[in-house]
């Protein structure tokens, strides 16, 4: 799973290394998360993207996965994320 965090967004996906292909994907501007991210905080938020993403990858059979922060600090925002996929079922 990779990471980006910009100032205001964050954007997790799972990418199949050896076919290079992104197999989910999701993030703060995503359509169908936006309706439960009104007026949360910005770690509220990237813990919601963390379980999306790791309920998308389920269904598509990816159940463990390698973390990859991006260079960015295990901490705020990437911590949540990473805490939100681990409760939504991703191994890493």
């Amino acid at each position: 799973m990779s990471v980006f965090r910009s100032l205001s967004e964050i954007y997790a996906q799972v990418i199949d290394d050896r076919a290079g292909n992104t197999l989910v994907s999701a993030s703060t501007i995503d359509e169908e998360l936006r309706a439960k991210m009104k007026g949360l905080k910005k770690f509220e938020q990237a813990k919601i993207v963390g379980k999306a993403v790791a309920d998308r990858a389920i269904k598509k059979g990816v159940k463990s996965v390698v973390f990859d922060r991006g260079g960015f600090l295990y901490s705020g925002r990437v911590k949540a994320l990473a805490d939100g996929a681990r409760e939504g079922g991703l191994e890493f």
